[in-house]
Order: structure tokens, then C-alpha cells, then sequence
């Protein structure tokens, strides 16, 4: 029997909450570089389905406000995809996965979907690729919903667990899902063999498609109609938002496979984490020999099985044990390293508060490269702008504030009003308030700009754009 072919698809819309400060909503965990200093947990995943005879161009689920740092990251790899699909809200990943089944099914006929989370730590490619050519067998052959077990090294209650049942190929039928478990029953768990269900499935989009007729047609019936009604967006296809906001915000889990008589597992005996805490990363980081991980420049002395990492600054700890210490441009951390719902609570309260370190960082992405915010008072704030080759903002101006802009490096052309001229490094323009404006890079290099801004309102939504190329910038 041939098997049909697999397309990767990577659902790439977490907020990655439980890793604040380094990770927020606006910059979450998967476009982090956790556990490499070269590449992020989403190009890692990108780089274990690049094997082109075994796997198609993946297919990339994310939410809108990610869409630049999707594709800037792809970049960087030199990766091709199938497309890039962009959620208008987070609806958790039955709603992703019914999107990536009709997606498929337009594209393809047929084919088998590989959903795998873009956030998880799994180095060992060859061993991930064996059991997805395992697990893709039984579900071409067998119609099955296959999922993989990650075989339990400990009894972790953070995950849930799956119990085999009888054996089916070289994989098992699913006796049963078990939630998240307290502490004993977990210890049982693992002495009885049960797996940990790692969220990567595999199976037919025919088959899930059904199975969502089945247990949740008003998923199968709203992602089909967002997908209908799509608009393409340069790289990306937004989905429809009417269709998309009608839908629950449920897991694959809950929505299908509890319910489902077809749930199929291939175990996977490889090193993995779904990243989920700082000590989950804690856990497989490197370590020196009083057990501590750190990254940065940190100085320890008497610190024991810490986890310390220094982003800007120096961090000196001494005399600790068994904390996370986490320093960002604008936050710290210091908190008991295996303590995830402490963390939660902690960043509920800056939401509350509505404090913006809980979801922004002062660098923030932007179609033509990004700002980072230097200073903000009542009615000053001031920016390093950094513009890629060849990349404008947008044609805008702003009613509540002026703007003076300063060329530290590189080659800007400057759109004032009826104005066009060049700005070169430290010299200078005033943009009053209300005149349309515009900034090019027509160098070689990154443009970097000094920008200040004065007046009674500094957000970032009083701007008028005069360009559908950036509507959504």
C-alpha cells in the first residue's frame, strides 16, 4: 500500500505565558531561541520536517499579530511552505487543525497532516522521522487518529498520558487519555508503561474531517466557511474573522480524541519537552557542576540547581537554591524554579494591573523591521527605529503628536508633506503634528533612526495609514 504524502502542519499560535519575562504574547515562546543560541523552537521544528522526500512544504498556522516574525524566521532558514495561515483570535487547536484538514483537502485531495506544536525541544530528527513513517502507515492503512508517545522517563504531573491498549502494527490502539495526574498517580502511570501524550498527531484529513463531523460540526462547518472566505494578505491568508469568532476555543483533545473509537499510538523513546516552565528548560539545559544553568553574563557563588539567565545586564546570585532568575530589558524575574502556577498567577496580575511588560517587550516586530522604546513619559517617548533593506513605514500621520527623526546609521529617503529628500547619518527632520510622513531605507545597510515624540497621546493607535500595503502594520 502507498502511502499518501505527509504535510507538516505547525501550529505556531501559543502565548507561551508560563516563560514570562523572556517570552510574551506579542513575542512568545516558539520564536525564541530556548535550549540553542542559534535558532528558535519554531525554526527548530521547521528544520525536523525539511526532509523533502518524506514531507511536503509545511503548512503554518499562526495568529495574525506573529505574521511578520513567522515569515522573517522562515527567512532566515530559506524555507519554503505551503502557506501561512493567520488566526484573527486564539482558538486553541481544534480549531487549527480543522482549518489545516479543509486547507488539505483543497490543495491535495487527500493527504496525511502531521500537526506538530511549533514550541517543543525534540533534537533527535532521525528517531522523530522513523516513528512519523510508523505512525503514518497505520493511519493510511488502518484509518486511524495516531498520536505520539512520548515514552515517560519520570512521573511528571505537568503532562497528560495516554495508556496503550492492543497492539495494532508496530503502534497500539488508546485504551485511554489521562489527564494532567496528581503526584501518586502519576508514579503509577509510569511504572505501568503509559505514554505521555506530546499533542503531535497523524492521521488522513479525510478521516479527522469526519470524526469533526462526528463530535463537532459547528468546528468543521465555521473553520470551513473562515477558509471560503479568506482574503490573501501578500504571503499570508487571513482567515475570515465573522466565521473564525464563532468558534469554541477547545483542544484536539477534548473536541476529538477522548471522544473518538479510531485513537491510534506510536511510542517515541527520544529526548523531548513541550517547553511548558523554566524548569522544564531548566531541565535540559547545559549545567555546570553545581547543577545551574546559566546564560549570559552571571556570576554565581554558592548557588545550587538554579536556572539564571542575564539578557542585558549582570546578574550576580549567591547562597540560592532551586530559583529562576530571568532579566530582560525591562523585567525581572525571581521565582522558584519548579513553580509554573505561581509564575501564571504573577503575570495575571500585571494584566490586571494592565501593565504592558505581561504581553509586550520593548522591541516590537513590524512589517518593515521593528522599534524598541527607549523611554515613555506622560508626553515624550523616544524609539530606535530599524528598518530593513528597502523596507518604508507606512504613509501616516499622527493627529496627538510630532515627531523628530535622527539617522544614526545608514541612508533614509524622508517623505514630509510635499517634500521628498535624503537623510544621511546625524542629520535630522521635524515632523509636525498632522502632516503625512513617510521613512525609506535606500541604503545598503539597516537603517537605524533616532525617533522622539511629543504630545498628549503617544499610542500606538493614533495613526492613519494612506497605504493598504500596510493596513495591518
Amino acid at each position: 500500500m502507498t502511502t499518501p504524502a505527509i504535510l507538516p502542519v505547525i501550529l505556531a499560535g501559543g502565548s507561551g505565558e508560563r516563560l514570562w519575562p523572556l517570552s510574551r504574547s506579542a513575542y512568545p515562546k516558539q520564536f525564541l531561541n530556548i535550549l540553542s543560541a542559534k535558532i528558535s523552537l519554531f525554526q527548530s521544528t521547521l528544520q525536523r520536517t525539511a526532509n523533502s522526500e518524506l514531507f511536503l512544504p509545511p503548512l503554518i498556522i499562526a495568529h495574525k499579530d506573529h505574521r511578520f516574525l513567522v515569515a522573517e524566521q522562515m527567512r532566515h532558514l530559506d524555507c519554503n511552505t505551503g502557506a501561512i495561515l493567520l488566526e484573527t483570535e486564539a482558538k486553541n487547536t481544534a480549531a487549527a487543525v480543522a482549518l489545516a484538514a479543509h486547507w488539505a483537502t483543497q490543495q491535495y485531495g487527500e493527504v496525511i497532516l502531521l500537526i506538530l506544536p511549533a514550541d517543543h525541544y525534540l533534537p533527535d530528527f532521525a528517531s522523530f522521522s522513523n516513528v512519523i513513517q510508523k505512525a503514518a502507515y497505520i493511519a493510511n492503512k488502518h484509518h486511524k487518529l495516531v498520536t505520539c508517545g512520548i515514552k515517560a522517563t519520570r512521573a511528571e504531573t505537568g503532562y497528560g498520558y495516554i495508556k496503550p491498549g492492543a497492539t495494532l502494527e508496530q503502534g497500539f490502539l488508546v485504551d485511554k487519555f489521562i489527564e494532567k495526574p496528581e503526584s501518586a498517580v502519576a508514579v503509577d502511570l509510569v511504572q505501568n508503561n503509559c505514554l505521555w501524550n506530546s499533542g503531535m498527531f497523524i492521521f488522513l484529513n479525510t478521516d479527522i474531517l469526519s470524526e469533526f463531523n462526528k463530535f463537532c460540526p459547528e468546528i468543521a462547518k465555521h473553520t470551513k466557511h473562515a477558509l471560503r472566505d479568506a482574503t490573501k494578505d501578500f504571503d499570508f491568508v487571513r482567515v475570515n474573522k465573522n466565521h473564525y469568532s464563532n468558534l469554541p476555543s477547545i483542544s484536539i483533545d477534548y473536541a476529538i480524541m477522548e471522544h473518538t473509537n479510531a485513537a491510534a499510538v506510536v511510542p517515541l523513546d527520544a529526548t523531548w519537552s513541550d517547553v511548558g516552565c523554566w524548569d522544564a528548560v531548566w531541565r535540559h539545559a547545559k549545567k555546570d557542576n553545581d547543577n545551574n544553568s546559566v546564560v549570559g553574563d552571571v556570576v554565581v557563588e554558592g548557588a545550587k540547581n538554579c536556572l539564571i539567565e542575564a539578557r542585558h545586564r549582570l546578574i550576580a546570585a549567591g547562597d540560592i537554591e532551586n530559583l529562576a532568575i530571568v532579566e530582560t530589558s525591562d523585567a525581572v524575574l525571581v521565582a522558584k524554579r519548579d513553580n509554573a502556577q505561581q509564575l501564571k498567577q504573577l503575570v495575571a496580575k500585571l494584566k490586571k494591573r494592565g501593565n504592558p511588560v505581561a504581553t509586550l517587550h520593548r522591541q516590537v516586530m513590524r512589517p518593515w523591521g521593528y522599534f524598541d522604546s527607549l523611554y515613555k513619559d506622560g508626553r515624550c517617548q523616544v524609539k530606535i527605529l530599524v528598518l530593513q533593506l528597502g523596507k518604508s513605514i507606512s504613509l501616516q500621520l499622527h493627529h496627538q503628536r510630532s515627531e523628530h527623526w535622527v539617522v544614526v546609521k545608514g541612508l533614509a529617503r524622508v517623505t514630509k508633506g510635499d517634500e521628498n529628500f535624503i537623510l544621511r547619518e546625524n542629520e535630522s527632520t521635524f515632523i509636525p503634528i498632522g502632516m503625512k510622513h513617510q521613512l525609506t531605507n535606500v541604503g545598503d545597510i539597516p537603517l537605524e533612526v533616532v525617533e522622539v515624540q511629543s504630545g498628549n497621546y503617544l499610542g500606538e493607535d493614533d495613526i492613519v495609514r494612506f497605504e493598504e500595503e500596510h493596513a495591518y502594520a
